[in-house]
């Protein structure tokens, strides 16, 4: 026969296995949302593929440095904060920037400026090199000549009122089109007139040159052909 105390011993066990048990599973419970939910989208700095000097005298080192470390650290830091507090479902930072007139004003000037700014320090070499046989015929094709090309995206770089982007895209029909937007914007949001795949940018923002050149722009943007990468370029139509 069992006694009492057998009784109680084994009534405490199998109360403590079942309380263990439930606690296990009510933990599995709430962590296995949180497996299946997804990371929020965040954004990233890219490496920069030279130093802050190498694309000097182009581009100044200490220009280069604050653009960097200081203007694009900050977009970065801001739309992140905007994804959270906006509880921003995008997957990818396209598919963010293509519904962007959906969210705030911070998380449209400052995913632009982010995205924006990776896509510039990809624009730029050290040592530039003549474009590829297939740039120059889509570029021939759309422009005339490489030497038209270079003359209206200088005119729509300098006709840019205040702050803004000058880009080369490739529209719907295939065909290259150059179009500027203002602050960060660019042309892959839908807050934008002219939409495409962006292929090549310019910064015209004062801080991206104002150190060097004070206002001179037209200085500045004859002196960044120079350092385009064109090779960039060529993966970007491939």
């Amino acid at each position: 026969m069992q006694t009492r105390r057998n009784f109680l011993n084994n009534t405490a066990k199998a109360t403590l296995a079942v309380a263990v048990s439930g606690s296990v599973l009510n933990n599995l419970a709430q962590a296995e949302p949180a497996r299946n939910q997804a990371a929020p989208l965040s954004f990233s700095q890219i490496k920069l593929p030279y130093s802050y000097s190498e694309l000097e005298p182009n581009i100044d080192a200490l220009t280069m440095e604050i653009h960097y470390t200081k203007h694009h650290t900050a977009y970065i830091k801001a739309i992140n904060e905007a994804i959270l507090t906006e509880n921003i479902s995008e997957t990818s930072e396209e598919q963010l920037l293509a519904n962007i007139s959906k969210y705030s004003a911070k998380a449209r000037n400052n995913a632009g400026g982010a995205w924006n700014h990776n896509f510039f320090w990809e624009n730029l070499v050290a040592n530039t090199t003549e474009p590829s046989e297939k740039v120059v015929q889509l570029i021939n094709a759309s422009f005339g000549t490489i030497d038209k090309f270079k003359e209206e995206f200088t005119a729509a770089a300098m006709s840019r009122f205040g702050s803004g982007w000058a880009w080369l895209i490739l529209d719907d029909a295939g065909k290259l089109q150059i179009t500027s937007t203002a602050n960060q914007d660019n042309p892959l949001m839908d807050v934008v007139e002219q939409r495409g795949i962006p292929v090549l940018a310019l910064d015209v923002w004062e801080h991206a040159y104002y150190l060097h050149y004070q206002n001179k722009r037209a200085d500045y943007i004859k002196n960044w052909w120079n350092i385009v990468n064109w090779k960039k370029v060529h993966e970007r139509l491939a």
